[in-house]
């Protein structure tokens, strides 16, 4: 699963990172600009977005991103612990609210707690799709209860894809989100661990579930 943590003192933007890094992928940014610019491309699980920053606060974007459609759950971060601030942050589209200073074992509880209510998290089940099952060990996967091999960036697509099924997702979301804006490699790469992907499923008949959508990307559904 990957994060977006928007927090302009570096210091506890580091800190932050290392927490959820034991857990979960992570970009960082430390201005409202950059954040908003992130956030637009729709690719995190969830974001964790500090109220006070330069250029756009977190109010702005987390509007934006709301006019624009994109429903990723959003755990805001202020020193402020006002009930008037804490009702904007909520009606301007904020799912849940932490006030500075908090502790690492009640923003990992938030966060779990934010993306099991959103249904990217199941810590019972795992993630499912018909009979693929993400049980979230060690990268484990089973097919028809038939365990596969799956590569970190195999199986982080499968999982993008199953998070996603139904929705069509293009080349580009799936490229920043498995492999990152600063990635040395190509676009092209998309395909081709697509095409990886499918000859995996293809024993068990699902390879098909996997479509493609001409001109724009991919989409997970029963065929």
């Amino acid at each position: 699963m990957k994060l977006l943590v928007v927090e302009d003192n570096v210091s506890l933007l580091e800190s932050i990172k290392s927490i959820l890094e034991t857990e979960y992928t992570v970009d960082t940014a430390d201005n409202g600009e950059d954040g908003m610019f992130y956030a637009e491309q729709n690719i995190y699980d969830l974001i964790v977005l500090d109220v006070m920053l330069p250029h756009m606060n977190g109010f702005e974007i987390v509007q934006r991103i709301r006019k624009e459609k994109i429903n990723t759950p959003v755990l805001f971060l202020t020193a402020k612990d006002s009930l008037e601030d804490r009702v904007k942050g909520l009606e301007y589209g904020g799912d849940d609210y932490l006030v500075k200073p908090f502790q690492a074992p009640e923003l990992l509880a938030r966060i779990k707690a934010l993306l099991r209510r959103s249904g990217a998290l199941d810590l019972d089940a795992g993630l499912k799709y018909k009979e693929i099952v993400l049980t979230g060990k060690e990268n484990d996967v089973l097919v028809k209860n038939e365990p596969i091999k799956l590569t970190i960036k195999q199986y982080e697509l499968l999982e993008y894809l199953i998070q996603n099924n139904g929705k069509i997702l293009t080349k580009e979301q799936m490229f920043d989100r498995i492999w990152g804006f600063d990635s040395d490699t190509t676009i092209a790469i998309v395909e081709v661990f697509i095409h990886q992907l499918r000859k995996k499923l293809e024993p068990f008949e699902y390879h098909k579930d996997i479509q493609t959508v001409r001109g724009v990307g991919y989409i997970l559904k029963e065929v």
